[in-house]
């Protein structure tokens, strides 16, 4: 097929590799511009520019693309069979939707219509899910309510992050995609329409995501814990101070205190959560202060069995 291939981060790089290796024709990757990065804030190329140029391939990063007419008039004159988008970051306007034979086929990281959005792998672990996949779908003018094409479903470890996932998910979304156009090209595959009274949202994280809510049961503070891994991660107050919940685990321990106290035991820190559940803090981070062992950090911190945490006293 004749493609044009829409991605911007890390995500869409095994699917732009796989397509190429399939041996479709990329006749453009449209991606985002450049951005400042690091702490130099250097401009920075985009992991799909970069797989782009490794391969010799036309780029075209518009900021804009609604009524961007240069665009519209580059796409119209490669006549693309389908548009592929890969996490590409930008609304496809209803010039773009109409345009390829086969339609603007995306990869989406849930088995819609379940965690729709911009961070569906993210709010998928955060929310317990045993089970997530991937979907190719056409897309319309929805927020990802359009056909689907073809699913798979991939198991999420009770341990595993978000960060984890996402390799996994973006690998066999790959091949989900060259399976995908191999069956669009040979006329076999039937589009379905979602159930849209099943769907659910998974909104793009906010900072205010990763702070604890003690309230929630141990289980439920760790997959939110798990869910928001590299970022918003999981912090709460102590005394005044923003600190950090780098790594934590289960126990099977029960309390009676007030969720949010702290309970010291044989140099562990442990905290009590909603319905009398217990999670332990293995690595902590206080504002100002180096992440570190949260044994290391108690030899240091005065009066710390009984502090509520979470509140900014």
């Amino acid at each position: 097929m004749r493609l044009v291939f829409c991605g911007t981060p890390q995500f869409a790089v095994p699917t732009l590799r796989a397509v190429l290796a399939a041996g479709h024709s990329v006749e453009l990757v449209v991606t985002q511009p450049d951005r400042p990065s690091g702490r130099g804030m250097e401009l920075a190329a985009p992991p799909v520019k970069q797989l782009a140029l490794e391969n010799n391939l036309p780029i075209t990063q518009p900021e804009k693309i609604r009524n961007n007419t240069e665009f519209r008039a580059q796409l119209e004159q490669i006549a693309p069979n389908a548009i592929l988008i890969v996490a590409y970051g930008r609304i496809i306007p209803p010039w773009m939707l109409a345009l390829p034979k086969h339609g603007n086929i995306n990869l989406h990281a849930s088995l819609l219509p379940k965690y729709r959005g911009a961070a569906p792998i993210q709010w998928a672990v955060a929310m317990g899910e045993r089970v997530t996949g991937n979907t190719t779908m056409r897309i319309d003018e929805g927020l990802d309510t359009g056909d689907i094409l073809l699913q798979q479903k991939l198991e999420i470890g009770s341990a595993e992050t978000a960060a984890e996932l996402f390799p996994r998910l973006a690998e066999q979304g790959a091949a989900l995609m060259v399976e995908t156009l191999s069956q669009l090209a040979a006329g076999t595959l039937s589009a379905t329409k979602q159930d849209h009274t099943a769907a659910t949202l998974a909104p793009i994280l906010t900072r205010e995501e990763g702070r604890i809510d003690f309230s929630r049961s141990a289980e439920g503070i760790y997959n939110r814990w798990r869910g928001f891994q590299p970022w918003p991660g999981a912090y709460t107050d102590w005394q005044g101070k923003k600190f950090v919940a780098h790594r934590i685990a289960l126990t099977e321990q029960q309390s009676n205190s007030v969720p949010g106290t702290i309970h010291i035991a044989d140099g562990r820190l442990f905290v009590t959560c909603g319905d009398g559940t217990v999670l332990e803090f293995t690595e902590v981070q206080l504002e100002g202060k180096r992440r570190m062992a949260a044994s290391e950090f108690l030899r240091g911190a005065q009066k710390a069995d009984g502090l509520l945490l979470g509140g900014r006293q």
